[in-house]
């Protein structure tokens, strides 16, 4: 094929800065190319043999100004590594829609280039806001029946889509024997995930008779091995309700009497903080899965994030955009720790009332998905919408339900999604403690009159 025959065929004909980049491809020999709203630079680039640089290449570049391109951005990359691809996501107007992603050869390239371009100034007063990008191959999938087990769920995840990999299920906090009613599901691929998520929208398929909602799951953070080798601090989960923090520090001062410094236990799990590392590592290893208060115990290093900076951004549909995601583990830095997971008893109030609700009336589990904003002083803000599968597929106009205000932190925003939800529902949410005081009758005359 000579140039002229490429030239026509990569979809640059008429498009903004069309000379530079084609002095681009034409100095590092890469092709660009326009498909499903976004623009290929390489992917693979020129010379490449083998697969694709290993999970953790690729770089989130956000804070893009509308009319930068290409012949800008690859320069600026460069610098880092070599680069495997740029996709560069565009609107109907050939502009960038603001963000893109970049897959460098290695994670090491990658991340030098997420620590060097982060709040860089691409022109006068343009600060780019980058970070770690994922390409998500897990679903969660909501208004599972409590009863069934791992490898139930399995099978049938198997047998309604393509490319599952595995299944992870948690124990119900207040019944180990049951699940919580809901599952994350594992794909060999984001092309495969994004399948299965198309086929599962709600109200196309039903597992058991029972309806489902179905999302992207929130991505798992992600911490480099220089700040994980620093971490002394153990992340407990499956424990009984009733365990307490007293049993939970005889168990991880049996090995070492005095090694454990304090523990912070919240409903089901809990951080236990040890004075040295090593005694940390030495009952990981000795107390993973040990049985406690009847329950056997997981437990793993805990992981830090810097809650004021870390945002993550995971491919979604479509032009795999990027959707905000504001992590929602614990945090912490210089050793100051602020346990910002599940922290507020209010929440859980709310959580289980609307959930006991939903499950009274077979109506599946209820589904969050998490929205940000930045407000008019620069802060960001947060949202939550909430689908209700069963009522998602009668009444689609009025879902999801979606609180009117924006709140300053990610608990709070949780709380009040629930609180709106319940009230929409008719159901008291001060001082709630049961959900039977609505049915499904008196819940459809309030929250759709007229029906």
């Amino acid at each position: 094929m000579d140039s002229n025959q490429k030239a026509s065929g990569d979809g640059l004909a008429g498009t903004q800065k069309e000379a530079a980049l084609r002095s681009l491809m034409q100095r590092t020999g890469y092709q660009l190319r326009q498909e499903n709203g976004q623009r290929r630079y390489g992917g693979p680039p020129p010379g490449w043999d083998g697969p694709p640089p290993e999970r953790g290449s690729e770089i989130f570049v956000g804070k893009l100004p509308r009319d930068l391109f290409e012949d800008e951005l690859v320069p600026l990359c460069e610098k880092f590594g070599k680069i495997y691809e740029v996709r560069m996501m565009m609107d109907f107007n050939g502009n960038n829609r603001g963000y893109a992603f970049v897959t460098f050869s290695n994670k090491q390239e990658a991340r030098a280039a997420m620590k060097q371009l982060n709040n860089y100034e691409i022109r006068n007063g343009r600060l780019l806001g980058v970070c770690a990008s994922v390409d998500n191959c897990r679903l969660f999938v909501g208004g599972i029946p409590k009863t069934k087990k791992r490898e139930e769920i399995l099978s049938e995840m198997k047998k309604v889509t393509d490319g599952v990999v595995d299944v992870i299920v948690y124990p119900s906090a207040a019944d180990k024997s049951k699940n919580r009613g809901f599952a994350f599901v594992e794909y060999e691929s984001h092309r495969a995930a994004a399948m299965a998520r198309r086929k599962l929208l709600p109200g196309r398929i039903q597992l058991w008779g029972h309806a489902i909602a179905v999302d992207w799951a929130e991505p798992e953070v992600e911490v480099d091995e220089d700040t994980m080798a620093t971490v002394k601090i153990l992340y407990v989960r499956n424990l009984m309700l009733q365990t307490t923090e007293e049993t939970i520090e005889k168990e991880f001062n049996s090995l070492k009497p005095g090694a454990v410094e304090r523990v912070k236990k919240i409903r089901d799990y809990a951080f236990v903080h040890f004075t040295q590392r090593e005694d940390a590592i030495n009952a990981m290893k000795a107390l993973d899965g040990k049985m406690v208060d009847g329950s056997p115990i997981e437990v793993t290093l805990a992981k830090p994030v810097d809650k004021d900076s870390y945002v993550r951004y995971t491919r979604g549909t479509g032009g795999r955009g990027g959707s905000l995601l504001q992590t929602d583990y614990t945090s912490y830095t210089l050793g100051q720790v602020s346990y910002s997971r599940m922290s507020c008893d209010t929440m859980f109030d709310q959580q289980e009332v609307l959930e006991e609700l939903c499950q009274k009336n077979n109506w599946g589990q209820p589904v969050y998905q998490l929205h940000s904003a930045i407000g008019p002083d620069q802060r960001q803000l947060f949202l939550y919408k909430i689908t209700i599968p069963a009522l998602a597929t009668q009444y689609p106009n009025v879902h999801p339900f979606t609180p009117a205000k924006l709140c300053a932190g990610v608990e709070e925003a949780k709380i009040h999604a629930a609180e709106h939800t319940l009230q929409t529902l008719g159901v008291q949410t001060e001082g709630a403690t049961d959900a039977s005081c609505a049915t499904a009758a008196a819940v459809a005359a309030v929250a759709f009159p007229g029906m």
